[in-house]
């Protein structure tokens, strides 16, 4: 049997639906199971043994424009898959897989794209499954008839092979990290918008704070568009940093967080790769609901005040950001030093 999933378009989506790619697999272990996600996607689920390929879907670069989908669907079409798993909740990830000709699609009836499905999964209403999203995903394969239950991972993880993580280590070397010191990554920026965002002068109070007690060095990681943010932490740090932010892909940040001690960040996919590959997470939520998207990891501090308008699950905030600036760089450098204290260090 050949089957197509169509991944998730967020990284922290991506890890959080890594548990039913994993039971997709083993309940069809013979399967040839190729995952059309966007390319950053597929950078993360590369080397995680869920699937025999995978695509890329690229509606910025060779897929964009109104000719793009429908040579993304001639490609699959020409693939001759057997059915389709829509892990991805839009419109198009069902016209996507009916163009293709993909005689069974499965997916959650919701978005209008009912009738373009063989079999439309009814969405979970509220309290039907727990709330964290990894149930979301899972709960898709359960109606499906793909599994008995609901598993629960205590740990998402992601695979680094020792290759990379080896690199890693010398590029941040070679970047100006010292090879024998703890290291506190921080991931400032959120793809989703600026509510999600705690203020970079307060990020920079709260490790000035810390490094006053506590010997590390600051790694700040972003995409290029987190620039602005970064340099603001990086000015009024009194220590200077290792600024990566812009200068790394996704596809190495898994193994470059590997090779840190802590994460300090907002609700972001770069929270969640690091969770995944095993670092102690300081995470500070406002608008979104960590019950939901939390980072699936034991080793998670989550710093959160709750005024009456939150969870609002706004990309950008109306009125005062109240979520955000309710939280004390104070709070954040007392969770971050008893984090810090629980890493194994030689």
């Amino acid at each position: 049997m050949k089957i197509m999933i169509r991944a998730t378009n967020w990284v922290g989506d991506a890890i959080m639906a890594l548990p039913a790619l994993r039971a997709v697999r083993q309940r069809h272990p013979d399967a040839t199971i190729s995952i059309v996600a966007r390319p950053y996607v597929a950078e993360i689920y590369r080397d995680q043994q869920i699937s025999d390929e995978l695509i890329p879907y690229d509606p910025n670069g060779e897929h964009q424009g109104w000719r793009g989908p429908e040579k993304l669907a001639s490609e699959l079409r020409a693939r001759k898959f057997d059915l389709a798993l829509l892990l991805q909740n839009a419109f198009d990830a069902a016209w996507l897989a009916w163009r293709a000709q993909i005689p069974q699609r499965i997916g959650y009836a919701r978005d209008a794209r009912s009738l373009l499905l063989t079999q439309s999964i009814p969405v979970p209403k509220t309290g039907e499954i727990p709330p964290h999203e990894k149930f979301y995903y899972l709960e898709l394969l359960r109606r499906a008839g793909w599994l008995e239950q609901l598993p629960d991972e205590l740990h998402i993880m992601l695979h680094v092979p020792d290759a990379a993580r080896q690199r890693a280590q010398q590029a941040l070397v070679e970047a100006g990290a010292r090879p024998h010191a703890r290291r506190i990554a921080v991931g400032a920026g959120a793809s989703y918008g600026s509510a999600k965002c705690w203020p970079p002068d307060r990020f920079a109070k709260a490790l000035n704070s810390l490094l006053s007690r506590a010997d590390a060095d600051v790694i700040l990681f972003g995409t290029p568009a987190e620039l602005p943010v970064s340099t603001a932490i990086a000015s009024a740090l009194q220590r200077a940093p290792i600024n990566l932010t812009g200068k790394t892909s996704i596809a190495n940040l898994p193994a470059l967080l590997s090779q840190c001690h802590l994460f300090l960040g907002n609700d972001s996919g770069a929270m969640h790769v690091a969770a995944a590959v095993g670092l102690p997470v300081v995470a500070v939520f406002g608008p979104t609901d960590p019950e939901g998207t939390a980072p699936v990891t034991p080793r998670l501090t989550i710093v959160q005040q709750k005024p009456y308008c939150s969870p609002c699950f706004l990309r950008r905030c109306p009125t005062d950001h109240r979520c955000m600036t309710a939280v004390t760089p104070s709070v954040v450098e007392s969770a971050l030093h008893s984090a810090l204290r629980e890493v194994p260090f030689a």
